[in-house]
């Protein structure tokens, strides 16, 4: 019997007829009643008895070349679940078995299928070597690691989001393919809701999702600490990365680069959260982090930010100055941006121009001019300077003076009659007026400029479960503190753990600061090319506390502990 031409017969059923294993009626038959499954012509087969699937797989194994593997025997937790797309392991019912250097070993039960190869080498980059398996043992373990991975999201995810509270910064357009993709990755949008929401709950600044060779992490940084929330499959890491790289307008298909983008999260009509997304090829994949950007933090007022009384009243003279330089300074998350937001929302008023150079607007203030500075298209600090001061500001705001150019600019502008705000990255105040000098900036411009420097640090602020603690006299003076203030009037606490701080024992964070307003006598240091030590031991005489001796206030305060004063800054 000839077969009908319009039934095509794959290359192994082919091979089964032409060793005398099945006739070709039997093959066209299974063929054309095979269920649209992969592998359904060889579980046909099977369900009519015609050849086992064991036996299919011992003539695919001899006829092609290929070794022969017991699936059973298989150990399913090393299985890199992550090798394959979980659709295409679906489709072609194929699972990776292993993985070395550029190399993949994919079971299959059905080695001439060659559209399964090939696809298989596109979507991992990878040379595939073949081993061959029975059509329903593996159909089972496909299908088990499918459903494994869609029961542990459920498991994190633990209940239903609204699947539009995502949305994109700017105009998009979305294809139909691209939405229905959408709806086909529901429970990973949901879960990456979910772990998005949480954070904003416990009050969290970053988000880290991180892909490793064995597992895939996510970590969350509540009060300056990192902590672990959740360990979703590996094999989700690339779909997870997809996913906030679509919503962030970030280029998914470059994965070599690091790249950054903006995105937003809708929690209600009033209330919406910005996230700056930063994503960094790894050894293992992509990790993305992703800075929560709540504009309320901007609208705390300088009373909530831990200035001291003294502290206070010199910011406030500094920013009512008409002109002049302010500079805050501190390392990364030490709490800058907030500070000068703060005191740009104390500006903010209608007969006031403000403008602002960032790196990029962390927070979108109303009444603000805010400008991203885009390096690659010759936008940089330097440049939007100049622009502003062809459009009359009153106060201007740089993100970051890095060079002598934006330096230079800055302080021109600060001569000009111009408020002027930036940061800089020193560990406190009297260095960082050294630190302008070794930019080359001249002593005279900085000592007529310059107005005021505030130096600050973060520490966790104690729950409200804190205790009194012992602690030797000893240990108080090596910290810092002097006889005078050892007069027993007051007690030191520690931190205890409870529900409420989820057993830390501290609860938010508290501003630790060193504001230096530039006096004559600092100015006259600096014209005369004096050191840093020079400039801190003046200060020092004009009452002006350092880092330490500020944290120590708020240990005697019972704000905080001595070890996380001590942990957060120097002597």
């Amino acid at each position: 019997m000839a077969a009908n031409p319009q039934t095509a017969v794959s290359g192994l059923a082919r091979a089964l007829i032409q060793h005398g294993r099945l006739s070709e009626a039997d093959a066209v038959s299974c063929t054309t009643a095979a269920p649209g499954v992969a592998n359904g012509f060889l579980l046909e087969l099977a369900q009519r008895k015609l050849v086992s699937t064991r036996e299919i797989a011992r003539f695919a194994a001899e006829t092609f070349g290929y070794p022969l593997i017991d699936i059973a025997a298989v150990d399913r937790a090393a299985i890199p679940r992550d090798a394959i797309d979980r659709k295409l392991m679906a489709k072609h019912q194929v699972v990776a078995l292993g993985k070395r250097q550029n190399r993949l070993v994919v079971a299959v039960a059905d080695p001439s299928n060659m559209r399964a190869l090939d696809e298989i080498r596109f979507q991992t980059g990878l040379q595939v070597d073949l081993v061959v398996a029975e059509a329903d043992r593996l159909a089972k373990l496909a299908e088990s690691l499918a459903e494994s991975t869609e029961q542990t999201l459920k498991d994190l995810t633990g209940e239903e989001f609204d699947m539009d509270l995502l949305q994109q910064e700017g105009p998009s357009e979305q294809s139909s393919e691209d939405a229905g993709q959408e709806v086909d990755d529901a429970p990973v949008v949901r879960f990456i809701q979910k772990v998005l929401i949480d954070a904003i709950n416990e009050g969290a600044s970053d988000i880290h999702f991180e892909p490793y060779e064995k597992f895939y992490r996510i970590r969350v940084r509540t009060d300056g600490i990192l902590r672990e929330v959740a360990q979703p499959p590996l094999v989700l890491k690339e779909k997870i990365a997809a996913r906030i790289k679509v919503i962030s307008r970030l280029d998914i298909s470059e994965k070599r680069v690091p790249q950054d983008g903006r995105m937003k999260l809708v929690l209600s009509k009033t209330k919406a959260i910005d996230f700056r997304v930063s994503s960094l090829p790894t050894l293992h994949g992509e990790k993305i982090v992703m800075r929560i950007l709540d504009p309320s933090s901007a609208m705390l007022g300088v009373d909530a930010l831990g200035y001291e009384p003294e502290q206070k009243k010199a910011l406030l003279d500094a920013v009512e100055r008409p002109y002049g330089m302010i500079l805050v300074t501190g390392p990364t998350g030490s709490g800058k941006t907030v500070s000068l937001y703060t005191c740009l929302n104390l500006l903010n008023k209608p007969g006031v121009n403000i403008s602002t150079a960032e790196d990029p607007a962390e927070i979108n203030l109303a009444g603000i001019n805010q400008v991203n500075v885009n390096e690659k298209a010759g936008l940089t600090f330097a440049a939007a300077l100049r622009a502003f001061l062809r459009q009359d500001p009153d106060v201007i705001m740089v993100g970051e003076i890095r060079d002598l150019e934006t330096a230079e600019i800055s302080v021109k502008a600060a001569q000009t009659g111009h408020l002027v705000l930036s940061t800089l990255h020193t560990n406190d105040a009297p260095g960082t007026l050294e630190r302008l000098r070794n930019m080359g900036v001249a002593p005279f411009n900085i000592a007529s400029s310059v107005i005021m420097i505030t130096a600050q640090r973060l520490a966790r602020r104690l729950c409200t479960c804190k205790q009194p603690v012992d602690i030797p006299v000893e240990a108080l003076l090596q910290a810092g503190f002097s006889g005078d203030d050892l007069d027993g009037s007051w007690q030191p606490y520690g931190p205890v753990g409870c529900e409420r701080c989820k057993g830390s024992g501290y609860k938010g964070r508290v501003g630790i600061y060193q504001v230096m307003p530039i006096s004559e006598e600092i100015a006259h240091i600096i014209m005369t090319n004096g050191n840093s030590m020079d400039i801190a031991a003046q200060a020092q005489r004009e009452g002006v506390r350092d880092l330490r001796q500020s944290g120590l206030l708020k240990v005697k305060q019972g704000v905080t502990s001595l070890e996380e004063v001590l942990a957060t800054t120097n002597e």
